[in-house]
């Protein structure tokens, strides 16, 4: 796990039991300061004291010497493994040893030869965006890879700048090998745009939001964007489906009549908002019980429309955590969302043969959604003592009736469910996202894909092999036992909380109960 600490990613958390800085998680060039005049009278041994009790690093060759420049010059030299620039820097105070990054996590193997770079497994067929996310594969032949429908990176409008205290080169963190028999990629023969969901960020969206709440709620926004989608991208989620409608109502009715209301829901099951030390804490203990320690890239940002989002930065597994929805009782489960799902089945769809997107069309794969983010939601609320499908629930809803709603008339309709005005307008924006003129009906109906999975996992929850399931990589689960006899398990990984069938299962089942959902109607809707 590698700790980045460029503007939008983990800082030093002051106050918080975080002192750490950008030296403790990259290798850097030392900083040459100005020489210090040495005293003629200074004794050359206490000062090799205090360098040895400084030092937390493998011990420095002692140097000692009798008075005299030549030889206060040899020892400045050996103490810092000798100046390429001539200077004479001064040996300052160094960290406590637990406040150092372990050696493990720094060292990088310069034997082997330089490899080429090559892009993870499921970024297959035409080159891909700057930023893309782990949760869905290409599904096209020279399609680009579909982007989660769970998460987006809003403020994702620039590249990220060099320099001291960005990213660990990409050289020094583990790459996934691509699939076997894959074809290198082919050149770009037109520039990269942005991902879809960045593309539908609006520029002006802070300007807006202030003049609709100005406006006591009545104004449409006018959203203006940098890059317009392609009509036919916005023609085909122009949709809203209403086919788990009555199950979305019943689960979110289900939440209020035991809690009141979202907002009392929110923060008896969630708990308190974590400060960054902690978030870093648990993600750092999420990624060992999984074994991905040092494979992935760890950033926090105050500006997702979303709780997280899982992408690859320069060939660089990346997840960035939405600190203001980071929850005590929440974060584990958006780590098995993220990590424990879209992440480790990117991972094991790279060792198959449909790794690439002529593969997929080869063996006649379906759509891994609804199938990816169904699963990964499941996962998010898997070991909770009250699973509640609220947010799946609730977006669901929201995008259905933005089909038929302006801006404004939604945000007051699913006022009868969320209060805090805040909330509400992050939920219509998400179901209004591509929209110039909100006045008009029209949704994105991506965010749906959530309660569909889930409810056609768990009519079938009896039926699948979820162990499969997930060594297959990006598959949907009707084309589980059609894949098996030309899967490549050996080394593909399981997500620990799925290790044991029988608790999984009970803790499937535990979900439907909690949530009121009745097998008969589920075994109606879905074939």
């Amino acid at each position: 796990m590698v700790l980045d600490l460029g503007e939008n990613c983990m800082e030093r958390a002051d106050g918080e039991g975080m002192a750490a800085t950008g030296a403790d998680v990259q290798e850097s060039e030392p900083i040459l300061e100005k020489p210090k005049p040495v005293r003629a009278r200074a004794r050359t041994s206490s000062i090799t004291q205090r360098d040895r009790v400084l030092h937390n690093g493998p011990q420095t060759q002692t140097c000692t010497s009798a008075l005299g420049n030549t030889q206060l010059e040899q020892r400045a030299k050996c103490a810092v493994g000798g100046n390429s620039r001539g200077a004479e820097p001064s040996v300052g105070p160094r960290r406590p040893l637990s406040l150092e990054i372990k050696p493990q996590r720094l060292r990088v193997n310069h034997h082997q030869p330089d490899r080429k770079v090559v892009q993870p497994p499921w970024r297959c067929g035409a080159p891909s965006p700057p930023v893309r996310s782990l949760t869905s594969p290409s599904l096209g032949p020279g399609g680009w890879m579909r982007r989660s429908e769970s998460t987006c990176t809003m403020n994702a409008t620039a590249p990220p700048r060099a320099g001291r205290g960005r990213m660990r080169p990409a050289t020094s963190l583990p790459h996934i090998a691509r699939g076997i028999g894959a074809t290198p990629l082919p050149t770009p023969s037109t520039p990269r745009g942005p991902c879809l969901l960045v593309a539908l960020r609006p520029t002006n969206l802070e300007q807006e939001r202030q003049t609709f709440f100005q406006s006591d709620y009545k104004y449409e926004p006018q959203f203006e964007y940098t890059s317009p989608e392609p009509s036919s991208v916005l023609e085909k989620y122009k949709e809203g489906s209403g086919l788990f409608l009555s199950q979305a109502v019943g689960i979110m009715e289900c939440v209020l009549r035991k809690f009141g209301t979202y907002e009392n829901f929110e923060e008896v099951t969630g708990g308190s908002v974590l400060p960054k030390s902690r978030v870093w804490s648990t993600a750092r203990k999420y990624l060992q019980k999984e074994g991905c320690v040092g494979e992935v890239v760890v950033c926090l940002s105050d500006e997702l429309l979303s709780q997280a989002v899982m992408m690859v930065e320069s060939c660089r597994p990346t997840l960035t955590i939405n600190l203001s929805g980071a929850r005590q009782h929440w974060l584990e489960g958006m780590l098995r969302h993220e990590i424990g799902t879209h992440y480790l089945r990117g991972v094991n769809n790279g060792m198959q043969p449909w790794a690439t997107a002529v593969g997929r069309k080869q063996f006649g794969l379906k759509p891994a959604n609804p199938t990816e983010e169904g699963l990964a939601s499941l996962h998010s609320v898997l070991l909770r003592k009250q699973p509640f499908l609220w947010r799946a629930a609730l977006l669901y809803y929201t995008v259905y009736h933005a089909a038929n709603m302006s801006f404004s008339q939604l945000f007051s309709h699913i006022a009868r469910f969320v209060q805090d005005p805040a909330v509400r307008w992050e939920y219509c924006l998400r179901a209004k996202r591509g929209q110039t003129d909100t006045s008009k009906p029209g949704c994105f109906s991506k965010d749906q894909v959530y309660l569909d999975g889930i409810l056609r996992i768990l009519r079938h929850r009896r039926n699948i092999d979820f162990k499969m399931l997930t060594s297959l990589g990006k598959v949907s689960y009707e084309d589980v036992e059609r894949l098996r006899p030309f899967a490549v398990l050996h080394r593909t990984k399981i997500p620990h909380f799925m290790r044991d069938q029988e608790r999984y299962l009970q803790q499937l089942d535990h979900i439907v109960t909690v949530n009121e959902l009745n097998d008969a109607e589920l075994q109606e809707l879905v074939p």
